[in-house]
């Protein structure tokens, strides 16, 4: 079995200042090295997962293969590893306790008090090692979410200082990230704001091996001199991370800084391969350099936060730099399409995609949008939702079942051509009981699909309750809308197209949780393709 290393990140100062992407960056660059890394996220709220979760409140709610409802940050580990998380890689509070209350109700503690140290940090000391015991993995980068002095983050340092004494300083470091704010009117970087988080979290027995911190200047070897005097570290670990023009630019930021060698250096491992980024690069070659331009019309009605569709926006980019294009992402919310409104605010897109969500605000104008890129062969992609809303328009306007919709909006339509499966029907707590994780489906020879991902069995990931009522399928094809896609065992509807239309797919799984830097996702490689081809007829 491996010595698996284990990185630690914390945050100080304040939120949103990327540990995600930090440490997606220094795994990336372990992984160049020829390292085995995975990265898991410990976040300190309550809920048990973000699948209940408003997107308002935390962003898209990212799902793995295993059906696995966790935090976006979990996207960009997949999005830069080009590998596949899973449950274990994504840790709440609310699921900690839970565990740890169930041993409780079984009487596995023997009667004793149960107690935040040591029954609450034993249990998130398992779930960090859970990646390790798997063999798999020479380093596992854990990001503990929330700023240091959050109460609620306090247990999972303190796991942390435990897990830093039991498994010896070679095997176990602490990355702090913190902000160096510039005052403009001082025209000074200001470092007493880091050094008051360091002091805070080595309060909780915690001292921070490496600092990388934030900032929209260069940082002086005299600020730095400074940093390392008053935290606690070598000037070499104190590591600049400037603000960068995109996210993908970060890897290449810290390798240039040595974040990846200050890292080997305290585990004592070899540093014999230099990281190329060769493929990266080339990503980065053609996302920078575009020779067109398309505009796409998003339709959502969480727009206002684009973290909501963390996953589309980015699968966006992999696809546009895959055909050397600009992505113009339109955010338009769906409650400010009306059926006067939608010729003026759509005409000038060359592709219209309508987004998943749940709950009916908004839906009409989804509706709209969907019969706009039907009727004026505007490329259109549909997702979960949004294909269901394609599937509803048809019906309405092309069958004129006038009273089509999902049971979901209207649980007494008389054409619910979208519809409760019989197993759900009883369901009553929703946290986790819809179709989730990897699902197979079968492609339908000589369709539009079939030769997008160029074979008959796919996998996707999907995060819905509702489905295509096959009792209205032979109706729907009659009239011109086909079922292109099923799954094998439960012949439940995944893909619909129209033959007709130059490009009008809907799709109920979310081909954007596997679209990765290196491994573009085909479905948004085609459709910004037909984007294109439409921007210049």
């Amino acid at each position: 079995m491996k010595n698996t290393k284990y990185v630690f990140v914390t945050g100080g100062v304040t939120s949103s200042l990327g540990k995600g992407i930090i440490a997606a960056s220094l795994a990336k660059l372990l992984q160049e090295r020829g390292y085995s890394v995975t990265i898991q996220k410990l976040d300190p709220y309550i809920n048990i997962d973000p699948g209940t979760l408003n997107p308002y409140e935390h962003g898209e709610c990212y799902v793995t293969d295993d059906g696995a409802e966790t935090d976006l940050d979990l996207g960009h580990y997949e999005r830069f590893l080009n590998i596949p998380t899973s449950q274990a890689n994504n840790v709440t509070t609310g699921r900690i306790y839970q565990s740890v209350i169930n041993k409780e109700r079984k009487g596995e503690f023997l009667g004793k008090t149960v107690q935040v140290i040591p029954h609450i940090t034993d249990e998130i000391k398992r779930r960090i090692q859970l990646l390790a015991k798997t063999g798999e993995f020479d380093i596992v980068i854990t990001e503990i979410g929330g700023t240091v002095g959050d109460i609620e983050s306090l247990p999972y340092v303190e796991s942390v200082r435990q897990l830093l004494w039991e498994l010896g300083h070679e095997n176990a470091i602490v990355v702090h990230l913190t902000l160096i704010p510039y005052l403009a009117a001082a025209g000074e970087l200001k470092t007493k704001p880091t050094q008051h988080s360091v002091k805070m979290l080595m309060q909780s027995g915690v001292s921070p091996d490496i600092l990388v911190c934030r900032t929209e200047h260069t940082i002086s070897d005299s600020i730095k001199n400074k940093l390392a005097l008053f935290c606690n570290v070598k000037k070499e670990d104190v590591i600049e991370s400037i603000d960068a023009e995109t996210i993908y630019d970060v890897p290449n930021l810290m390798l240039k800084e040595g974040l990846d060698k200050v890292v080997l250096r305290k585990f004592q491992l070899p540093q014999d391969k230099q990281p190329a980024l060769i493929e990266w690069n080339n990503f980065l070659k053609g996302f920078k350099n575009p020779k067109n331009t398309v505009e796409i019309g998003l339709i959502g009605k969480y727009v206002e936060l684009h973290d909501a569709y963390k996953s589309i926006s980015e699968a966006f980019i992999h696809a546009g730099a895959h055909n050397k294009v600009k992505v113009i992402i339109n955010w338009i919310h769906s409650e400010d399409l009306t059926i006067a409104n939608v010729p003026e605010k759509l005409k000038h897109l060359n592709g219209i995609l309508v987004a998943p969500g749940f709950g009916e605000r908004g839906i009409e104008g989804k509706i709209e949008a969907v019969k706009y890129a039907r009727e004026n062969n505007v490329p259109f992609l549909g997702i979960c939702l949004g294909m269901q809303m394609a599937v509803i328009e048809f019906s309405r306007n092309v069958l004129h079942l006038k009273d089509a919709n999902s049971s979901e909006m209207n649980p007494t339509s008389k054409n619910p051509v979208i519809d409760l499966m019989e197993e759900q029907k009883s369901v009553v707590n929703y946290g986790g009981t819809m179709r989730l994780g990897a699902w197979d489906c079968t492609l339908k020879e000589n369709s539009k699909i079939k030769t997008i991902y160029n074979k008959e069995l796919i996998s996707e990931r999907h995060r819905h309750r509702y489905e295509f009522n096959n009792h209205y399928l032979a109706q729907i094809e009659k009239a011109g809308m086909i079922a292109t896609g099923k799954n094998p065992k439960t012949n439940l509807v995944e893909v619909i197209e129209i033959p007709s239309h130059p490009w009008f797919i809907g799709v109920q799984y979310h081909p954007e949780y596997k679209s990765t830097v290196l491994n573009p996702h085909p479905l948004f490689i085609n459709f910004v393709k037909a984007a294109l081809e439409h921007s210049l007829n």
